[in-house]
């Protein structure tokens, strides 16, 4: 009995170790995550003098100062890029949304001629290099004359081949059975799509909507490429035009305001998604339970 006991104990202490040892990597991991933002958050509300005065950096500031971000908003147009940024980031998630489901729906669903080389081919598409196709939209898009327009910011960005084969791959894990009993009711495809896939399909859409969302937001390289009129900058061009023709050189605290602010949007889009999912799961659970 003393033996087996002392196993027993022995058992309890690794288990606390191996506890104490996670638990201690997660928070060296949290910090390692999180100290930029704190930095970043703590460096915007430092006046300019003070962050400048500072021989060795200081984790803390006794004199906040919210005159960093006023100077964001009047020193250049940042409001108008937050804008034409939001415009971007919307429409061409919801044209990509619309374009990727009916896409994954037709090599899931429909039986045609020539599908599974049709969506071969689409795959083989993946092994372009990223490069290639930005100078192929680039020509095709200033050859349409559509340079500093917000359709020639958009349009290139309303297909993706990895969306639609993640989307196809979860509808081909439907049932089959329901497919044809709703065939049997009289149902249309468009209907069934609406109805029955979409539906049961949502948290992968859900997912490449947020994927889109951070894609489009921190893109920098095809609008910096099709844009030249501040008119339709971006943030992440935004950003640029700051640094080099702004305050951002020499003005760091004003800077990091800058960042922050554009920053901001997508962060609370995280936490309404993850505080949304924890409550949807929360129910499952209980419905489960209750169940």
């Amino acid at each position: 009995m003393s033996e087996y006991a002392a196993i027993e104990r022995r058992a309890r202490v690794r288990k606390r170790i191996v506890t104490v040892l996670t638990y201690i990597m997660l928070i060296l991991w949290a910090v390692m995550v999180l100290f930029p933002f704190y930095w970043m958050i703590l460096t915007s509300v430092k006046s300019y003098g003070a962050y400048n005065s500072e021989y060795t950096p200081a984790f803390f500031t006794l004199s906040p100062t919210f005159q960093n971000y006023r100077d964001a908003f009047t020193a250049v147009p940042l409001g108008k890029y937050l804008l034409n940024t939001l415009i971007y980031t919307a429409s061409a998630t919801a044209i990509m949304l619309i374009v990727v489901t009916l896409a994954a729906y037709a090599f899931a669903r429909l039986n045609f001629r020539g599908r599974d080389l049709a969506f071969t081919l689409f795959l083989a598409l993946m092994m372009i290099p990223n490069e290639l196709v930005v100078i192929t939209n680039f020509v095709t898009i200033t050859n349409l004359n559509m340079r500093n327009t917000f359709p020639g910011l958009i349009l290139p960005s309303v297909m993706s081949v990895f969306y639609i084969y993640l989307l196809k791959e979860n509808f081909a894990q439907v049932p089959d059975s329901l497919y044809y009993a709703a065939k049997v009711d009289g149902t249309g495809d468009l209907k069934y799509l609406l109805k029955v896939m979409i539906p049961i399909c949502r948290p992968t859409m859900v997912t490449i909507a947020l994927l889109k969302i951070i894609e489009c937001w921190n893109s920098y390289v095809w609008p910096r490429l099709i844009t030249d009129d501040q008119a339709y900058f971006l943030v992440s061009n935004g950003i640029q035009e700051i640094r080099e023709n702004g305050f951002g050189r020499e003005n760091i605290p004003a800077m990091m305001a800058a960042v922050v602010v554009i920053s901001a949007p997508l962060i609370i889009l995280f936490l309404i998604f993850f505080f949304v999912h924890n409550r949807r799961y929360r129910q499952n659970c209980d419905h489960r339970n209750y169940d």
